[in-house]
């Protein structure tokens, strides 16, 4: 048990190593090597978790060297959680991608088990670590695999979006690296503690300041926030569909993560709310990001980019609230970070049961949804609504304080861009329910003599061709492991929101006290 959160990260790393070695034997090994890697870094997770609960923060000392000369773990609340939600959802994802992966990457099955196990060893590395450039260091990690799972995707676009991803990534990355330099430069230490109890009386010094804003920008890049998003609606909208499923909840989850941690463990609410003023130019910045993701998701006609531009609008509640500069805007924020990964974790499995039975995604292209495919649509739905927020599913309860914690600052600015935001969502979750529910028009696509100009519909083309307005509609779900997981996880929307007061008083306000 003494050595769990260091397991939570070596267990995937080395299934990332066994399932690329394991192509040389037997290709179906992969799968069970990085399932049964991520199943053990879940229970890691769990246990970690528990313990934090009950008995406080753990400091795991890397080989047995003392910080600050040596690399730590240190895991409180805050970050217990995030590893939780991280080894979850992967392992979770991984359940359901067995089939698609299949489909999608063909001869190259084995290399995405081993990228994906990397790029998850990744994120629970940033999530422990106390060490500021063992951080850098597992955030490349994170990126440099999430840019060959880009590349695997679409044939055309897919290497084209890697390719600025890797890009604006790599700029991102130098930020945060020349911001660690300078904090460096003042303190002479890496180690999270000891560079807060250094800088507690540095200040006012030019060093940290700038420090500050190169990890800032550099984070702000790497989570995409407005307007350094541009890398993020493509290179979500062409990667592998299995891929798209963990990235999309976790990747700007957890660099939301390492923006908190720095805030409140390194520099300290009072450096940035009393020293430093630009609070509310941030949150300004974030009101702007919210409504600019809302209003691009409109202009959108496929449904994954419209779902990319909504959590561009997500990234905006949490960076918000969490300069918002009171405690029920960082609560919100915190508590966001585990209901977004979800919900749109949820969300995501219902595309990519639509990805993997007709291919394309295009909202002309989703009529009839709701007979073809009932219990995918089912958990679409709850998913929106989370998105959206309505109680009592889990997004209504963080919009809930961010709203709060916005009128409590006076910053109704924030508060009204919450509101519209989640206006804009219901305008078009229900724009594609309306298309998902009617069937095809029997005279789509017909020519001025009558003939259409589309052949049958066959499998992989939803919504084409003509068809009687009368016959009906043939069933055409996706397998039994896709819809089960996508069920769970629907479900676990509802369970959360009902358990959120318990979830902020276990977890997030004892953290902040």
């Amino acid at each position: 048990m003494d050595n769990y959160p260091v397991l939570i990260v070596v267990v995937p790393l080395i299934a990332a190593l066994l399932a690329g070695l394991a192509v040389w034997v037997e290709k179906r090994l992969s799968y069970s090597i990085a399932l049964v890697g991520l199943a053990l870094s879940t229970v890691c997770s769990v246990k970690v978790l528990m313990q934090v609960i009950a008995h406080g923060p753990i400091q795991y000392k890397i080989a047995g060297w003392a910080p600050p000369m040596g690399i730590e773990y240190r895991i409180d609340l805050l970050n217990a959680m995030v590893l939780v939600i991280v080894s979850g959802i992967a392992c979770l994802n991984l359940v359901a991608s067995f089939e698609s992966v299949s489909q999608e990457t063909h001869d190259r099955t084995g290399a995405f088990y081993s990228i994906y196990c990397l790029f998850v060893t990744g994120l629970l590395g940033v999530s422990a670590t106390g060490d500021l450039f063992n951080l850098y260091v597992l955030i490349e990690i994170t990126s440099l695999s999430s840019y060959a799972m880009v590349a695997l995707g679409d044939k055309d676009r897919g290497p084209l979006a890697s390719l600025n991803y890797v890009f604006i990534g790599v700029i991102g990355a130098s930020f945060y690296l020349l911001g660690v330099g300078y904090l460096y430069m003042q303190t002479g230490s890496l180690n999270m503690a000891d560079v807060a109890t250094i800088l507690a009386s540095h200040h006012g010094s030019s060093t940290v300041l700038t420090g500050f804003i190169l990890c800032m920008v550099g984070l702000w890049i790497k989570m995409a926030l407005f307007p350094l998003h541009v890398w993020l609606p493509n290179a979500y909208s062409y990667s592998p569909v299995a891929f798209l499923r963990v990235v999309a909840p976790l990747m700007t989850k957890v660099m939301i993560y390492v923006m908190i941690r720095l805030m409140i463990t390194v520099f300290g609410y009072d450096y940035i709310f009393n020293t430093l003023h630009f609070s509310d130019a941030v949150v300004v910045l974030a009101t702007i990001a919210i409504l600019y993701g809302g209003v691009m998701a409109l202009a959108q006609k496929n449904l994954k980019k419209m779902l990319a531009y909504i959590i561009v609008c997500e990234i905006g509640y949490m960076v918000g609230g969490a300069w918002m500069g009171n405690q029920l805007g960082m609560t919100g924020a915190i508590l966001h970070i585990l209901n977004d990964a979800l919900m749109t974790f949820a969300v995501f499995l219902a595309v990519g049961n639509m990805v993997y039975k007709f291919k394309n995604v295009d909202l002309a292209n989703l009529t009839g949804l709701f007979g073809k495919m009932p219990w995918t649509m089912a958990g679409f739905v709850i998913a929106a609504f989370s998105i959206i927020g309505v109680p009592p599913t889990c997004g209504f309860f963080s919009k809930w304080y961010l709203i709060m914690a916005a009128f409590e600052k006076g910053a109704y600015h924030f508060a009204a861009a919450l509101i519209i935001s989640s206006l804009i969502c219901a305008v078009l979750f229900f724009r594609v329910f309306e298309i998902c529910f009617f069937p095809a028009s029997p005279d789509l696509g017909e020519s001025d003599h009558g003939e259409s100009d589309h052949g049958e519909l066959g499998h992989g083309e939803l919504g084409h061709g003509k068809s009687d307005a009368h016959s009906p509609i043939e069933m055409e779900e996706a397998p039994v492991s896709m819809l089960i997981v996508s069920g769970l996880v629907s479900l676990s929307l509802i369970v959360v929101g009902l358990f959120s007061g318990t979830i902020v008083n276990t977890i997030i306000l004892p953290f902040l006290r």
